[in-house]
C-alpha cells in the first residue's frame, strides 16, 4: 500500500511507521519537519503546514492516515486537496466527542458534542477539541463518504508518549507512584502498537465508519490497572492515594466515569486486537528503563 501519513514522527505517528515500514508499505510523510527530522530515512518526505498543504497538490496514496488534524480548517483544506488523489482515508480522533459523560456502555452511535453557535474552525481550544473532532470527521463524511474511517481514542500507551508517564518513571525506579485518583475511577487506555496497527488495518481494506479504538475489553479500575502494572515492575513500590498534584485530574465525583466504560464492539469486529495490561506495561517499563524518557502530560 503506498501511505500518506500525515504527522508521523512525534508519537503516535511514530508507532503507525513502524508498523506501516515492517508490514512493507511505501509510506510518505508530511509534517513541518521540526520533530526528529532524520527519522525514518526510508520514507518519503512532504514539509509543510496543515494550514497550507501544498505539498500535497500532486501525488497518489492508497490510504492515508491522519494522526495531525486538529482544526477543521485545516482538515477540510487536505481532504478537499486530496479527494481525487488518495483511497480510503482514516482519521485520528477522540473520545471526546461523546456529549455523554457520564453514561456507561456508548458505542459509536451515541450522541455527540454539538458545534456552538459562532465557534471558530481556525483557533485550537481545548474547550472546543471534542467539537473540533466531531466537525473533522464530517468534513472528512461529506468529501470522501464511505472511504472515510474516524478511530475514536483515549489514553494512549507507549514509549515516546506522555499518558501514564509519571506512573511509568516511579515504577521503572522503584519510586513512590503519586495517584489522586480514586481507586475505583474506571479507566481505559490502549498500547499505541495495537492502535497503530488497527489504524493500518482499516486503511488497508477500507474499512469505513467511526470505532471506538480503547481497551481492555472487560471492566478495569485504576487499582485494577496499577496492580497489573506492579506486577510487571522489577521490584514492588508504594502506591500514595492522596498527593499533593493530580496529573490525571479526573473528576472524583463520578462526573466523568462514563467517558471510560465504552463498547469497543464494532472495533473489535473490525479487527482491533488488544495485548494484556501486563505486557504493555513491561514494554513501557523497559523502554524507560533503557533510557527512554516520556514527555510531560499535556495540561
Amino acid at each position: 500500500m503506498r501511505l500518506l501519513v500525515l504527522g508521523g514522527t512525534k508519537f503516535l505517528g511514530r508507532h503507525v511507521v513502524e508498523a506501516a515500514l515492517r508490514d512493507g508499505h511505501e509510506v510518505t510523510l508530511f509534517n513541518r519537519g521540526r520533530t526528529d527530522p532524520g527519522a525514518y530515512p526510508e520514507a518519503a518526505r512532504l514539509v509543510g503546514e496543515r494550514s497550507a498543504p501544498d505539498p500535497l497538490a500532486t501525488g497518489e496514496w492508497d490510504g492515508v492516515v491522519d494522526l495531525s488534524g486538529f482544526l477543521p480548517r485545516d482538515v477540510r483544506r487536505s481532504a478537499e486537496m486530496l479527494r481525487d488523489r488518495v483511497g480510503h482515508y482514516t482519521f485520528m480522533s477522540s473520545i471526546a466527542v461523546y456529549a455523554s459523560k457520564v453514561t456507561p456502555g456508548m458505542n459509536e452511535d451515541a450522541e455527540l458534542v454539538a458545534w456552538p453557535d459562532g465557534a471558530p474552525e481556525d483557533v485550537f481550544s481545548m474547550d472546543l477539541y471534542g467539537a473540533h473532532k466531531v466537525r473533522c470527521e464530517q468534513i472528512l463524511r461529506d468529501v470522501f463518504g464511505a472511504k472515510t474511517s474516524a478511530i475514536r481514542s483515549g489514553f494512549v500507551v507507549g514509549k515516546y508518549g506522555p499518558d501514564f508517564g509519571p506512573w511509568g518513571v516511579p515504577l521503572a525506579e522503584g519510586k513512590q507512584l503519586d495517584c489522586a485518583a480514586r481507586p475505583d475511577q474506571p479507566v481505559q487506555y490502549i498500547d499505541a502498537r495495537d492502535l497503530a496497527d488497527f489504524l493500518l488495518r482499516v486503511t488497508a481494506e477500507g474499512i469505513a465508519g467511526p470505532f471506538t479504538a480503547v481497551g481492555p475489553a472487560e471492566p478495569l479500575t485504576i487499582a485494577g490497572f496499577l496492580d497489573a502494572w506492579q506486577q510487571a515492575a522489577p521490584r514492588p513500590v508504594t502506591v500514595d492515594w492522596n498527593p499533593a498534584t493530580d496529573y490525571l485530574g479526573l473528576p472524583h465525583d463520578g462526573s466523568n466515569d462514563g467517558t471510560f466504560q465504552l463498547d469497543i464492539t464494532r472495533a473489535t469486529a473490525a479487527g482491533l486486537r488488544l495485548r494484556s495490561a501486563g505486557e504493555t506495561a513491561s514494554t513501557f517499563i523497559d523502554w524507560i528503563r533503557s533510557g527512554g524518557t516520556p514527555p510531560p502530560p499535556p495540561h
